[in-house]
């Protein structure tokens, strides 16, 4: 297992610095336990509480709060009062309570650059004995970005590809192409065939901000630097203004040019960008491949959708074949519960993550990071999305970036979208909030 590279005084901005926010955030909140607050009080009876981001109308996040459902069902004695937050305001509501000592009592986090503060702050449970539950189904490569100094902290329950691209097949047809685009060149081609059309390219919901940082820039990026290139410049061998790195973003740039993109991205969120290819109001769409079900799986138009990875780019140093993506959703228990909490907060983490969990999802064309055998009635689907993304795996962006160098580069993205800002300044303003945590 491998020790965290992320600098101590990312823990200290995360926790200490957001402690000014914590008068608001938790004014509002519902979930957190306290001062290590014990049970409902009432005989044998917990209350256990518990965060997740599982808002929006996607088939995994219906799994999650069913198996939640039956884990009360099964277990009487035990309630989960949740605190259901967007996963736009997620991670920041997480490292908000995080810096106030006030996490829930189970929280959903996410490997590497946003679970560290949380682990330099002593927040988490290390939950290493009870990793029988799964040794037999989790790979290590599955387990490992929530294993920090040797100690797991949290197990997966996904393994989601960021940079999926969703496509119309009857509209890329009707402009001259009938498979996806293998080199940027014919991409950028296409983009201008469908907007001499009249046919919106690309459906982008960024009001979230994060889809152009995570499903674009991730794979962009790639497929530019190669994909050490993050890991480098968290060591301090590799800076965002390198000229690869750049011309990643350049792409942003000319998509917006181009008119690639409908003109209220920047005010649809996510869920709303999807319907747009799905009501046929776009010929593409970027995006997770947990959403192959809205748009593909239980779609009843789902067959005139195809599924394909960005393309290669001339003089790219990344292998065109990788798709970027990251298991994710752990489920951790918070440290210092007491002893009747923890007890039941470690049977509801055995419960929850469990075979049964990823079979369910598995069923519903989920890709799982666990060795279980695939259910008789998983998506037909399925099997093209692991052959789309079973040729290697390039780093998502929010992964391994500290969170206050994502929300700068977030912020420019977004801006490049209406005209605003140079791909030159995007790159530069993200290696000064890089220097200014790296000093």
């Amino acid at each position: 297992m491998k020790n965290r590279k992320i600098s101590k005084k990312v823990a200290l901005l995360s926790l200490v610095g957001l402690l000014a926010l914590f008068t608001a955030a938790c004014g509002n909140n519902s979930s957190g336990s306290g001062n290590g607050a014990s049970g409902s009080g009432d005989g044998d009876k917990v209350t256990l509480t518990m965060m997740h981001p599982w808002t929006t109308p996607n088939i995994d996040n219906d799994v999650y709060k069913a198996r939640i459902a039956d884990f009360e069902k099964d277990h009487p004695n035990i309630t989960i009062k949740t605190d259901e937050v967007p996963s736009a305001q997620y991670k920041t509501k997480l490292r908000t309570l995080a810096a106030a000592n006030n996490l829930a009592d189970i929280s959903v986090v996410w490997p590497g650059a946003e679970m560290d503060p949380l682990i330099d702050g002593n927040l988490l449970e290390p939950i290493d004995d009870l990793m029988d539950n799964w040794n037999s189904i989790l790979p290590e490569a599955a387990l490992e970005g929530f294993n920090v100094n040797g100690k797991q902290y949290a197990v997966p329950t996904k393994q989601t590809f960021v940079d999926i691209v969703y496509y119309n097949k009857e509209l890329l047809a009707q402009v001259g192409y009938n498979e996806f685009p293998k080199t940027y060149d014919e991409f950028i081609d296409l983009v201008k065939k469908l907007k001499a059309a009249n046919i919106t390219p690309i459906a982008l919901g960024n009001k979230e901000q994060w889809p152009l940082q995570s499903s674009y820039l991730s794979i962009i990026g790639d497929r530019f630097t190669g994909s050490d290139f993050l890991q480098k410049v968290l060591n301090k061998e590799a800076k965002f203004t390198d000229p690869e790195f750049v011309k990643a973003i350049g792409v942003i740039d000319e998509l917006s040019k181009l008119g690639a993109f409908n003109v209220d991205a920047n005010n649809m969120d996510s869920v709303q960008g999807q319907d747009y290819l799905i009501q046929g109001k776009a010929a593409m769409h970027i995006s997770s491949s947990t959403v192959d079900a809205r748009i593909r799986i239980n779609n009843e138009n789902g067959d005139k959708f195809g599924i394909a990875l960005f393309p290669s780019v001339n003089g790219g140093k990344g292998d065109p074949k990788k798709s970027a993506g990251v298991v994710q959703y752990g489920i951790a228990i918070k440290s210092g519960l007491d002893e009747k909490k923890k007890a039941a907060a470690e049977e509801f983490l055995k419960y929850f993550v469990s075979e049964d969990l990823y079979k369910a999802l598995i069923s519903n064309g989920v890709v799982v990071p666990a060795k279980v055998d695939i259910p008789e009635d998983a998506s037909p689907y399925l099997k093209e999305m692991l052959e789309l993304t079973g040729n290697g795996t390039a780093p998502v962006f929010d992964s391994l970036i500290p969170t206050q160098v994502v929300d700068v580069i977030q912020n420019g993205l977004q801006a490049l979208t209406v005209g605003h800002g140079t791909p030159e300044q995007v790159a530069a303003d993200a290696q000064k909030a890089m220097d200014n945590i790296s000093n």
